[in-house]
């Protein structure tokens, strides 16, 4: 089906961006003011969160709901498990997800939607800390926080004020702030957001080297007295445009790459591997992170590298960018 829009609707493309321009103006300026209005309630409430024993349990009807699910969502991807609970399942039976031991986050515009009254009246009954995340401080879901965080009140980018979106930014804000600093106070590492993030784009960018390396007989290793026309050979077989040079420890010594054999041409079928390599070659580290080693490639102008354990020059893998390309990361 095909909508059309009456002509008075219709906006000629410097306005559409002028508009567009607008709305994140507004709310680029609501968040300095919200970053301004920071003081030890934020502090207060990273610390309530970090001393919860159980979960954090997050609340919030319509929009601010949305915002809740998503809060719920950034908190247990970052080392602190949080669930999200519908108000009005909760008044249902679903209160019983919220046990002592637990952080209560409430989140509402207006702080005073009734929907709310039920989760508030058992999260006091029960000893569990409220924090309340609203724009009216003497609002229901204020009075009931044992932390209040008041969200400044500013123009919503609808015209006629009314659609939630400088409101919904301000909350989604004020929960990935709360999300990273907790966070931040927890200690928690890339480690573990790898074991968190298996998949996706964030479990590709944090893969080990190690994951992802060609191994063994694959790679292109030769010794320093390796005639060139044998160099060439290994280096055409594993189809890398390198090979390295390792000594009797197999440590390795430096590498040959294709602009090493363009510089030497001349003087190829007098040389051994030893005579043309370049020395101090750049190496990865096999507990790398993907999106790390990509970075380095990048940095030095290469297309490969060969790849140690920490604490050694031992060759034990090689990378090539064409690798990062085949499991996604480019």
């Amino acid at each position: 089906m095909i909508v059309t829009l009456p002509d008075a609707a219709i906006l000629a493309d410097e306005a559409i961006l002028a508009r567009g321009a607008e709305v994140l103006q507004i709310e680029s300026e609501a968040l300095q003011s919200l970053r301004r209005s920071l003081d030890d309630s934020f502090v207060n409430a990273c610390k309530t969160i970090l001393a919860a024993k159980g979960r954090v349990v997050v609340t919030g009807i319509g929009k601010s709901g949305h915002i809740g699910r998503k809060a719920a969502a950034t908190f247990s991807a970052t080392g602190t498990p949080a669930s999200y609970v519908h108000p009005g399942e909760a008044a249902h039976g679903d209160l019983g997800m919220l046990v002592a031991g637990d952080a209560l986050i409430v989140i509402s515009n207006s702080g005073n939607t009734s929907e709310l009254q039920a989760f508030l009246t058992y999260a006091r009954a029960i000893g569990v800390p409220v924090i309340g995340i609203a724009s009216r401080p003497g609002s229901l879901v204020m009075r009931h926080a044992d932390v209040q965080l008041c969200i400044p009140v500013e123009r919503e980018a609808c015209n006629a004020n009314i659609a939630p979106t400088t409101s919904t930014t301000l909350q989604l804000a004020l929960c990935d702030a709360l999300a990273m600093s907790v966070m931040d106070m927890r200690g928690f590492s890339q480690e573990g957001m790898k074991l968190l993030h298996p998949g996706g784009a964030i479990g590709l960018r944090l893969l080990p080297v190690s994951e992802m390396m060609h191994t063994g007989p694959e790679m292109p290793l030769i010794t320093a007295d390796t005639s060139m026309a044998d160099v060439l050979s290994v280096m055409t077989s594993r189809g890398f445009g390198i090979a390295g040079i390792v000594n009797d420890a197999r440590e390795l010594l430096g590498v040959i790459t294709d602009g090493d054999l363009r510089r030497n041409f001349e003087r190829l079928q007098s040389c051994s591997a030893g005579d043309v390599m370049t020395l101090s070659p750049k190496t990865l580290a096999c507990d790398m992170s993907a999106e790390t080693a990509l970075e380095v490639l990048n940095d030095q102008k290469i297309t490969a590298a060969f790849v140690h354990e920490p604490g050694n020059t031992r060759p034990v893998g090689i990378v090539h960018i064409h690798d990062f390309v085949r499991v996604g990361l480019s």
